[in-house]
């Protein structure tokens, strides 16, 4: 059993603890800002001429799992082949999971535009492929990939943007109960303007996802959510609601390092017990320092401000050079985490 499933049992059971809460490094990039996503090859003094290889973003994800902190690691289904041919989770405690769906609104692509308009469903992967890998392609047989998945939407307050996502949701789930297949549900923020006051659009993305999950049985639920931290107020109604529905906060954009660490406390303390961030992990001047301190932070051994001040001791011992002084990286910055 992987580290996530008995810590996924003891949430359910209500038996939760600080150690288990969940922590997920989300390296999908791929399916959405493509090359970029891979972030800056950077040096010891912090200038970077490039971005990094698909080899160079596999051997840091190589790293992050062999570290064996983290219970989950993300990524698009063709790195997952890559990193099961090199036997990558090889009696290994952390969960591979890939991402189930590509929808437009992460097309975050140089020149591209695609994400100024309303979310569309679109889905690349192959779930008996991911499960099974070539040689058997078919329900029933072993699993030689993943069962895991991650699978977004977005709701736009747009009639039928929101019922063609809603549709495609159905057929997947669909699709995951033939093959046994597991997800978790990213449901990001809308991604255009909807009419909404701002300060209610994290009570109706909190709406949209108890409506979308009323008609869906226990079966076909959700492992837990992926969802945008809009604030303890919103984080505490949700997580309150149902315990049997089990939160978990996405990181957004990179921020401070105390960004990072200031967002897995609120997050625990308001009601999550499941945390995935990408960038705030991927574009650290060192990932494997940075999920080290997470683990520490979220489990009440390190304050946020004590671990940024042990983040940098850490580079400096390094000689890596910080991304900004220690006085500025000790700053919240994001407007959630200044309301809690």
């Amino acid at each position: 059993m992987k580290r996530l499933d008995e810590k996924l049992a003891r949430i359910r059971a209500g038996r939760y603890s600080r150690a288990d809460f969940i922590i997920a490094d989300a390296k999908d990039g791929d399916m959405g800002p493509s090359l970029t996503s891979c972030g800056p090859k950077r040096q010891a003094d912090g200038s970077w001429t490039r971005y990094r290889t698909r080899q160079e973003f596999l051997d840091q994800i190589r790293a992050v799992v062999r570290q064996d902190i983290l219970d989950v690691m993300l990524v698009s289904a063709s790195n997952l082949e890559l990193l099961i041919e090199s036997g990558t989770f090889e009696n290994s405690a952390v969960q591979p999971a890939i991402r189930a769906n590509d929808t437009t609104d992460i097309w975050r692509v140089r020149g591209g535009a695609y994400h100024t308009h309303p979310s569309r469903p679109f889905r690349s992967a192959n779930l008996a492929r991911v499960m099974h890998g070539t040689a058997a392609p078919s329900p029933g047989a072993p699993v030689t990939g993943t069962d895991l998945g991650l699978y977004s939407v977005t709701f736009n307050n747009d009639i039928d943007a929101d019922v063609a996502s809603l549709e495609a949701f159905a057929a997947f789930r669909a699709d995951a109960a033939a093959h046994g297949f597991r997800y978790f549900l990213e449901v990001f923020n809308p991604n255009v303007p909807t009419g909404i006051e701002p300060a209610l659009v994290p009570h109706y993305v909190n709406d949209c996802i108890l409506r979308c999950l009323a008609g869906v049985m226990k079966a076909d639920r959700p492992q837990f959510l992926k969802i945008a931290y809009n604030g303890p107020k919103a984080l505490d109604e949700l997580a309150s609601f149902d315990p049997s529905l089990i939160v978990g906060v996405l990181g957004g954009s990179a921020g401070t390092t105390r960004d990072t660490f200031e967002l897995l406390h609120q997050a625990e303390r308001y009601g999550a017990r499941v945390a995935l961030f990408g960038r705030k992990i991927n574009l650290a001047e060192d990932p494997l320092a940075i999920v080290r301190l997470m683990r520490q932070v979220v489990d009440g051994a390190l304050a946020p401000p004590e671990a940024v001040k042990a983040y940098h001791g850490d580079l400096q011992k390094q000689n890596i050079q910080p991304a900004r002084p220690l006085e500025d990286d000790l700053s919240v910055t994001e407007a959630a985490l200044k309301a809690g």
